[in-house]
Formats: C-alpha cells, structure tokens, sequence
C-alpha cells in the first residue's frame, strides 16, 4: 500500500493555520508540495528552479520562450520521473562519491573548454548556483546509474543480429549516413480506443502543419511533446537510420536538411522528426605496429635496481649482435611473447599502456629502445614495421552492435519509464 506523505504533513497544516494572523501572512510564502511522489515530494522551489534553467537554456538556443503554463507541466512531470528513479536508486544503494562528483564536474568544464572556476563564473552569470548545478549532476549520475541497471545490464545482442543487420538495406545506409534529429511525441495510451487514437492523430497533423508553416521546432517541443527529451527542444543527437524504426530508416534517406517528417504512428504514440543535420562515413583506417619486446619484472628475490641492471644488460647484449629472439626465449617474462622471440606482431598502440605506447612511437623502424618501466617492469623494444590498416570491417561490426543496442536500449528505456510512471502513486497539486 502506498503511504500519502499528505496524512503526515496533514497535522503540521492543520497547526499552521491554528496561527495568528501574522503568522498566516508568513505560511503564505513558505514553500509548497507541487506533487507528491511515492514517498517523496517535489516543492515549488525545485519546479521553479528547473523551469528557470529551461528558459535559460532556451534563450541561449535563441528560441521563442513556450507558454510558462506548458512549461511548467513538462518540467514536473521530467522532476516527477527524475524522482522515481532517484528512489529507485536510494532502495538500490547507489552512491555517487565525491571524487566521482569533482571529476564529473571537471569533465563538464572541460567540455565547455573552461576550468572548473571559470565554469563557476559562468552558472553565477546565468543567476544559477554552484552548489544547485553539483547535487543536478549528482542526481543525473545517479539516474544513469539505475538505468544502467535496470535496462542497459538486460539488453543482449547476438553475434547473428550483427550479421544480419549489416547484410540488410538499414545496415548498409548507416554505413553511409548519419543524421543529428529532433522528435516531437504526441502519445497515445497503451489501451487506447479509436476515437483516443484519432484525437492524437489530428493533434499531430496541426503540430505539423504549424511547423510546416514556420513553427519553431525545439518549442514546439517543449510545448507540446511527450518524449523524454521534450525539455531539450526534443534533441535526439547523431543517429544512424538503422538506429529507428521503420519507415523512419526509409524516409530520413529522402530528406533535406532543415525537413519536417511528417505524423509517423508508433506504437507509443505519432513521431514527428526534423533533419537537423547530415554527415558521411568513409572507410576507417587503423595504424599498426610490428613490435617485439622483453620484459623483466621485479620479484621478491630481484629488487627494482636488480630489474632494470638485467635490462640494461640484454640491451648491451642485442647492440653487441647477440640474437634479440634467443634473448627473449630465455630472459622474458611475458607468457604471452616470451616463446615467441617477445612478438607482439601487427598490434594497434591504442591496446598498449601509454609508458610502453609513447617508448614504441618515437623508436624509428629497425631499431632498438634503451631499457623503460612500466607498470608491468623493465622491456627493452624493437620496432619491426608500421603499416595502415583498413580496419572498416571492424569498425562496421562495432558500429552495428552499438547500434542495435542503442536502438533496444530507446526502446526498453521508454517502456520501463512509462511503468515506473503508472505504478507509481503520484498527487499532483500545482
């Protein structure tokens, strides 16, 4: 059974209003419940501060400001979902430390090519605390976290999805193309009947033709969208086409930047798409170097001085002419080149540790390093070859399950939102 947190604060209002008359006038301006959330509540300070970061966000997209009345529903109804999920992640123990906060925050700055005090400026230029903006991507990491959780962790895609998406025309157009989109939902109930189904259908044809007429896409959206990313003009970022559902991989190939697809019915509801933008993909090209090497660890019985003098002394005996294969078949500690003469073979740098990465990029071709550490010890390098190889195959491979599961993951994320939502209990009071 669900518990009204009502009944609880019921006494400390019945209280309040027992109160003299100055004393009311001060009850007056005290904060409110906009909506009650399971076990949690939403206060007018939270809805007002997040419709005052929409606008803001808006007005730097230079955009027309929505009605505030339309805002405000789309904002706590986002605030309402936001805290399902946040209870979910409290049930679940999830903890955002603060380091990983600090390095979230950082990493933001740096997105917007500012230092962390520099990206303080900025929120105080914009009327926006430091210290509201940190518990926002607290909140925000939280909710990936559980999502992450609870749809991500149950999504598979087989090794056969693979290969039959890449042999189907939607594989071979993401190959191709890749679109930055915006989508508009207008949403239809699960159980919904035809006249509910035709009262959305008309709704979606009029946002169509207001934006056929020059409509503002991304307030439109916020006005009058359901999908999750309505506060956000409803951005959907770079997707390829396979990324959709039918027909939109079709349709999207047809049109121009700038286009408005029109009213598509889905399942949960009719899509309307905006071409934001378009660009390429060509083949994929990956550098490879032919590397052998020999490692010494430090051991209880060798200490680190020990280590490194062996090295040095292998290097000597390699310069001198002695055979760099016998060497390693019988000083390396490394398994997995060892009886192989230390042969990393063709290998990308990338898999490497940046110590023994930055050693093998300025060895020149045919030549040996001096003795280096890394995490793993003391290795003396040869560097082989280097060669450029058409890693295109892969890449595809990659591209196709990245987006089979973003497209399972859309999918199962709106889904779970929505029964979260409807099992949830949830008094609005605004």
């Amino acid at each position: 059974m669900k518990i009204k947190l009502t009944d609880c604060l019921r006494p400390l209002m019945l209280g309040a209003l027992l109160m003299g008359s100055a004393a009311h006038a001060e009850v007056q301006s005290l904060n409110k419940i906009v909506a009650i959330v399971d076990n949690d509540v939403v206060m007018k300070s939270q809805l007002d501060q997040r419709v005052h970061e929409v606008q803001q966000t808006i007005a730097k997209r230079g955009a027309g400001q929505p009605p505030v009345g339309a805002l405000e529903q789309q904002v706590l109804e986002r605030l309402i979902i936001e805290s399902l999920q946040l209870q979910i992640g409290e049930r679940s123990g999830i903890r955002i430390t603060d380091e990983e906060l600090n390095q979230a925050i950082g990493t933001i700055a740096q997105r917007n090519n500012m230092t962390v005090a520099q990206f303080q400026a900025a929120l105080a230029r914009d009327g926006l605390s430091y210290n509201d903006a940190r518990d926002q991507v607290r909140r925000e990491m939280i909710i990936s976290r559980v999502r992450q959780r609870r749809v991500a962790e149950r999504i598979q895609v087989s090794e056969q999805e693979v290969k039959n998406f890449l042999a189907s025309d939607a594989g071979k157009m993401q190959l191709s193309e890749e679109f930055r989109l915006a989508n508009i939902l207008i949403p239809t109930p699960e159980s919904a009947n035809s006249d509910a189904i035709q009262t959305a259908a008309r709704k979606a044809e009029t946002v169509y033709k207001q934006l056929k007429q020059g409509a503002d896409f991304a307030q439109m959206a916020i006005s009058q969208s359901a999908s999750d990313n309505a506060l956000e003009g409803g951005e959907m970022g770079w997707r390829k086409a396979a990324q959709l559902p039918p027909p939109f991989d079709r349709e999207l190939a047809s049109l121009a930047v700038g286009d408005v697809m029109q009213p598509v019915r889905t399942p949960g509801g009719f899509i309307i798409l905006k071409l934001l933008e378009k660009r390429g993909a060509g083949a994929q090209m990956r550098d490879e170097i032919h590397v052998r090497h020999i490692l010494i660890k430090p051991s209880e019985i060798r200490s680190e001085a020990e280590t490194k003098l062996l090295a040095e002394r292998l290097y000597e005996r390699i310069t001198s002419g002695e055979d760099f294969a016998t060497l390693a078949k019988s000083f390396s500690e490394d398994p997995g080149s060892a009886l192989n003469g230390g042969d990393l073979n063709w290998i990308d740098p990338n898999a490497l540790v940046p110590e023994f990465r930055e050693v093998m990029a300025r060895t020149p071709q045919g030549e040996l390093s001096k003795p280096f550490k890394s995490p793993y010890g003391w290795h003396v390098l040869e560097v082989l070859g280097r060669r450029a190889t058409d890693s295109t195959d892969q890449a595809r491979e990659q591209q196709a399950m990245s987006v089979l599961r973003n497209r399972k993951y859309d999918e199962e994320l709106q889904t779970w939102l929505r029964q979260i939502r409807d099992e949830a209990y949830v008094e609005i009071k605004l």
